[in-house]
């Protein structure tokens, strides 16, 4: 099949960089004479016939800007097959030969629901959480973890001037990765992740009771939103040691703001890898990051992988952290 118009949507939650990815795919396409268009606001922008055709002067000045341009939005009537039928028929009035999605896991599903009924798809991952099991690295990741280092470290000056214990949550709803690397950068006493069960007594209060001991008198506690909790165990913290204790959490803080260097190149490298994916021929792949090179792999068997967490990191930071 040959490819002469594509379109291009971002999906799921926003992350920085997704705006970069947006610029590389739509000038990417453009290069190699193919026509572009932008959908706003994810599959329901497919489902409602809401796009717009894109030319190089469309994507000017956003690359370092945060959010989507195309905005983003659950579409409930899109997991229907009427709705996915609807995305479809749009594309074939418009005659938009392949899609590219930019978002997480259940975007790249609904690029593979499209694939399957005939419409080529390539998935780009964009999500701060960094949890494409295929993916080493993800647009967004580097800046949500640089926003929650200046926000924890703004928490810093106040506990450390009250003598306080900071309890702060990250996002990260099933994955911790964030969180970790969050909590490393910040020199948090405990750090806390779905992925590995903790016990209260042993891994916060006694570790606090040990550093105590040594002369610090101010802590940090990083908590992965998969965890939760962060107020009870703020209280709980409180109680048993007897050092004032606040939670906070960052909250979708962590999505917004310009998108670091890496997020720009990584956005713009994965943007115009897509583009060459549909050129070659080849459909329901999703581009990914492996070894510091720029890869793909089928969605199907993207989906099915299980990204291992870094235990080894894990143990450091608790080791460095007394």
């Amino acid at each position: 099949m040959s490819i002469r118009k594509i379109a291009v949507l971002t999906s799921g939650g926003d992350a920085p960089g997704m705006n970069a990815a947006i610029r590389a795919v739509t000038r990417a396409a453009l290069s190699k004479g193919l026509e572009v268009y932008g959908v706003y606001r994810g599959y329901n922008g497919l489902v409602n016939g809401d796009i717009f055709p894109m030319n190089l002067r469309s994507v000017s000045d956003i690359i370092h800007q945060g959010g989507t341009m195309l905005y983003t939005a659950r579409s409930p009537e899109f997991c229907t097959e009427e709705g996915m039928q609807k995305a479809i028929t749009t594309c074939r009035e418009n005659g938009i030969d392949g899609v590219i999605v930019i978002g997480g896991d259940g975007t790249f599903r609904g690029a593979q629901d499209l694939t399957k009924r005939g419409l080529p798809c390539i998935g780009i991952p964009g999500t701060i959480d960094n949890d494409i099991s295929c993916c080493e690295y993800t647009i967004g990741y580097d800046t949500a973890m640089n926003t929650c280092i200046q926000m924890v470290d703004k928490l810093r000056d106040t506990a450390q001037s009250h003598d306080r214990c900071s309890v702060v949550e990250v996002m990260g709803h099933r994955a911790g990765y964030l969180a970790l690397n969050v909590g490393i950068a910040v020199g948090a006493t405990a750090i806390l992740v779905p992925e590995v069960p903790f016990d209260f007594d042993r891994d916060i209060v006694q570790r606090m009771k040990r550093t105590s001991a040594t002369g610090k008198k101010h802590f940090i506690i990083v908590v992965a939103e998969g965890v939760g909790g962060v107020m009870e165990l703020a209280g709980r913290i409180e109680k048993e040691t007897g050092i004032e204790s606040r939670a906070t959490i960052l909250g979708h803080v962590q999505r917004g703001g310009s998108p670091s260097v890496r997020d720009r190149v990584l956005a713009s490298e994965m943007g115009y890898y897509a583009v060459e994916l549909l050129l070659s021929g080849k459909s329901n792949r999703v581009v990914a990051t492996q070894n510091d090179r720029i890869v793909d792999f089928d969605i199907e068997s993207a989906l099915r992988m299980k990204k291992p967490f870094d235990f080894e990191l894990y143990n450091i930071a608790h080791e460095i952290s007394i």
